[in-house]
């Protein structure tokens, strides 16, 4: 089932009383599903309210939210974010990345908070919508406003836009979605309510294989920190942290 399909099938907008009805017009249109005023129980859908959009089966519920990350976005903890010391290239001021598992956009908002400029790839129908209203609603908060405006949204298979690029990254960012990282994930409704919408990535070697086709400086890689590498592949070192490892390959350019 493609994701056009599933979109169709399983995920409706929802429009509670109150909600903002143009948006939710606009969105059930791109996504070529349904408009509706009234979901079952259990039904997974998108819910169009004052507050903006989000995924949601009645219970559990997923938004973007930026505006929460702002303890996080601090240049005092920047500073000691291990993915932002992996995505760093020595005597380079001024990097490039692009994120090709944009999933929510946690490790993007990241990059971009301090001083990077990022490409986020979604394939994902369900989730580019939820992080393009995150995105939209972060560009009006001031605080916010400059970090977002180095991050630009790609609704696109990153493995073909990665082939096809007009200009090399300096940075390409992976972050599979893998079935070992699961049993610990799926206390956490965001996983809950994505694997509802994605299966887990199975074919690393053609990510990875794809990340070096578009010729950047580096590929960091993040991984569970007793995860296998990606593809069996040794990276050239790696950064770790208490639950999380960065593999970082190197690349002359």
């Amino acid at each position: 089932m493609s994701m056009q399909e599933l979109t169709r099938n399983q995920v409706r907008v929802f429009l509670p009383e109150g909600g903002n009805a143009e948006q939710a017009a606009l969105l059930a249109e791109r996504l070529q599903t349904e408009l509706v005023t009234e979901i079952e129980t259990g039904e997974l859908c998108l819910r169009a309210d004052a507050l903006g959009l989000s995924l949601t089966d009645g219970t559990l519920s997923l938004s973007v939210d930026f505006s929460q990350e702002r303890k996080r976005l601090s240049v005092g903890n920047l500073q000691r974010e291990m993915l932002v010391k992996a995505c760093r290239i020595k005597g380079q001021e001024h990097t490039d990345v692009l994120d090709a598992t944009a999933g929510l956009g946690e490790d993007s908002i990241l990059l971009a908070a301090s001083g990077f400029a990022v490409n986020l790839y979604e394939y994902n129908p369900i989730i580019f919508a939820l992080l393009k209203d995150g995105l939209l609603r972060a560009s009006a908060v001031a605080e916010l406003a400059e970090t977002v405006g180095r991050m630009t949204l790609h609704e696109e298979d990153s493995i073909l836009a990665m082939r096809n690029l007009a200009e090399a990254p300096d940075v390409v960012l992976l972050d599979p979605m893998f079935p070992q990282r699961q049993k610990s994930a799926l206390v956490k409704k965001k996983f809950q309510l994505l694997q509802r919408l994605e299966s887990p990535c199975s074919d690393g070697a053609e990510l990875l294989q794809a990340a070096v086709d578009a010729s950047p400086k580096k590929i960091v890689i993040k991984r569970p920190i007793k995860g296998e590498y990606l593809a069996g592949k040794k990276p050239d070192y790696s950064l770790e942290g208490k639950a999380i490892r960065y593999d970082c390959f190197v690349f002359a350019r």
